[in-house]
């Protein structure tokens, strides 16, 4: 999975838009503005974002954007796939006439790939944009089904534990 700077400021517009809200339509111009994204490029995200039911717009003086639905009701996922992010690190892995794909190497690889693609998956569509808020105000360390999900896919390697990688990392 190659995350662009296009998944990277939906995702951060979202959270701007949800943390600046109070219920009420934000100008784009603010999270331009707040994030330091241009807003001809937040535009362009904010169309597809609208068109993938994450945001409504909102015509007339005090317009701007909200949440298509509750915070909670949205997967950082379903952010991601809206401004068209590949979330699947395997979706190349395709045997071409140049590659060998064969071998017991090329298969385990795969296979291993197509693995961490469902972990990932699974991790997106389980945190939403109401886990990663409370995350940043300090309400809860991670969604229950995404620390399940980490605690289970310990590995022996790592010794029996956990891959806390994401309790560690700010939101940014």
């Amino acid at each position: 999975m190659r995350l662009t700077s296009k998944g990277r400021y939906a995702v951060r517009a979202i959270l701007d838009l949800s943390f600046n809200s109070n219920g009420k339509p934000v100008r784009l111009q603010e999270i331009s503005d707040r994030q330091s994204i241009s807003l001809h490029y937040l535009e362009q995200l904010f169309r597809r974002l609208r068109k993938g039911s994450v945001v409504k717009s909102v015509r007339g003086p005090g317009g701007g954007y909200v949440l298509a639905r509750s915070m909670d009701e949205i997967s950082v996922k379903e952010v991601l796939l809206s401004v068209g992010e590949n979330i699947n690190p395997a979706k190349d892995l395709v045997g071409t006439g140049d590659i060998k794909s064969d071998t017991v190497e090329f298969v385990l690889t795969k296979t291993y790939f197509e693995n961490m693609g469902i972990i990932m998956q699974e991790y997106l569509t389980t945190t939403s944009v109401g886990d990663l808020l409370r995350k940043a105000r300090g309400q809860a360390e991670l969604p229950k089904s995404a620390s399940q999900l980490l605690n289970k896919n310990a590995t022996p390697s790592t010794g029996g534990a956990s891959l806390d990688v994401a309790k560690e990392r700010p939101v940014s």
